[in-house]
C-alpha cells in the first residue's frame, strides 16, 4: 500500500471509530442519564448517581478501546472523604477518573454543562458544584458548599487548570479550589492523568484506541493550615502532579 492510500485509510479508520464512538455516547447517555436523573432526585445524597456514571463511563470506554490502569489507591483510606486534583488534557479525563476512582464523587463543572439535556440536569440532580467561570463572586459562592458534601462522606473532584492543555504541559492553577480545601480543612489528593491526550487531543474529533493511567498521589493534609497557605499548597500539588506524570 502507497503512503498516500496508508494515510488516507488510516484516516478514514479513525473516522469510522469517531462515528461509532458518537454513536455509543448517544445510545449509553439515553440510558445512563434518565437512570442517573431519577436517582438524584429519589435520593439526592445517595450513590445511585455515581454508579450510573460509572457504566456509563465504562461502557464509553469500551466502545471507544481505551484501557484505564490505576495506581497508588492503596495511599487512601476506604471511608474518607477527599478533595482530588487532577491534571487535565482530554474529554476521556473524566471517564478514566470516574472508573479509576471507587469513591462517591461529585466535580467542579462549568455552570454550561448544567445545560445540556440528560447529562446536564443529573449533574445539577445530584449536587455537582456548578461553576459560573465568567462571574468571580458567583464561583467562589459556589465553592462554599465544598464543606457540606465532604461532610457527607461524599468526595470532590476537580481540574486544578480549569481547562484542557493542547501540548501535555500543566497550565497555570486556578486559585478556588486550592482556596475550597483549605477553608474545608480537606486532604487534597493530587492525581496525574497520563496518555489521555493521545486518546482524544482538545481541539480533535477523532478518537483512538489506547491507555490511560490514573495514577494517585500521596494525600497532603490541609487541617490547620488556612487559607493563606494557598499558594503553598499550589506548588506541593503541582509538583506532585508533575512527578506522577514523569
Amino acid at each position: 500500500m502507497s503512503r498516500p492510500a496508508a494515510t488516507l485509510f488510516l484516516r478514514l479508520t479513525g473516522l469510522a471509530r469517531s462515528i461509532g464512538f458518537l454513536t455509543a455516547l448517544g445510545v449509553l447517555t439515553a440510558i445512563w442519564g434518565p437512570a442517573a436523573t431519577f436517582c438524584a432526585l429519589l435520593r439526592p445524597g445517595g450513590k445511585g448517581f455515581i454508579r450510573c456514571g460509572r457504566r456509563w463511563a465504562r461502557g464509553l470506554l469500551r466502545a471507544a478501546g481505551v484501557q484505564v490502569r490505576v495506581e497508588g489507591l492503596e495511599l487512601l483510606g476506604a471511608g474518607r472523604s477527599y478533595v482530588f486534583m487532577a491534571n487535565h488534557q482530554s474529554h476521556f479525563d473524566v471517564l478514566a477518573l470516574l472508573h479509576a476512582l471507587p469513591f462517591d464523587l461529585r466535580a467542579v463543572a462549568k455552570k454550561e454543562l448544567g445545560r445540556v439535556p440528560l447529562f446536564g440536569w443529573a449533574l445539577t440532580a445530584a449536587g455537582f458544584i456548578m461553576v459560573d467561570r465568567s462571574k468571580r463572586d458567583s464561583a467562589i459562592a459556589s465553592l462554599a458548599r465544598a464543606p457540606e458534601i465532604l461532610r457527607g462522606g461524599r468526595s470532590i473532584l476537580l481540574f486544578a487548570e480549569g481547562t484542557r492543555s493542547t501540548d501535555g504541559r500543566l497550565l497555570p492553577f486556578k486559585k478556588g479550589g486550592f482556596m475550597m480545601a483549605l477553608a474545608a480543612g480537606a486532604s487534597v489528593v493530587p492525581v496525574a492523568v497520563c496518555g489521555s491526550r493521545g486518546i482524544l487531543p482538545k481541539g480533535s474529533h477523532i478518537v483512538s484506541p489506547g491507555t490511560i493511567e490514573v495514577r494517585v498521589r500521596p494525600p497532603i493534609e490541609t487541617a490547620g493550615r488556612g487559607t493563606r497557605a494557598r499558594d503553598e499548597l499550589m506548588a506541593e500539588v503541582r509538583a506532585s502532579i508533575e512527578r506522577g506524570l514523569r
